[in-house]
């Protein structure tokens, strides 16, 4: 069962991530999804976080390379923690400090993606 509602986020997680807005960025949403996909549960719920997700979290900072890759990768995280259920915007703005990553943007709806260096 609970295999099964984890299935259910990830799609629903999945198809919130492709409708990003178009942008010259090596960075899309889907890569961004697939990436984090095993950090829902602790945005969700808080608790442990688990060696994939913080491996997801180095990735995708490691991907997000130029200015506008970081742009969009700020601009996806918004979206997803706005439309997926149930994520706590505590949980998900301390996600990179406790996978000890350094990210140059908050993770939160009031950051200003385009202001993202």
């Amino acid at each position: 069962m609970a295999f099964m509602k984890l299935l259910g986020m990830l799609v629903v997680f999945m198809m919130i991530v492709g409708i990003a807005p178009d942008v010259k960025a090596a960075i899309d949403c889907n890569s961004i999804g697939a990436k984090l996909v095993t950090c829902i549960n602790y945005v969700q719920n808080g608790g442990d976080i688990s060696k994939p997700c913080c491996d997801g979290v180095a990735a995708v900072r490691n991907a997000a390379v130029t200015a506008p890759d970081r742009q969009q990768t700020c601009r996806c995280l918004q979206q997803v923690a706005s439309q997926l259920p149930g994520i706590k915007p505590d949980n998900a703005a301390t996600l990179p400090d406790k996978c000890g990553v350094q990210i140059p943007f908050a993770i939160s709806g009031s950051t200003d993606c385009s202001k993202v260096k």
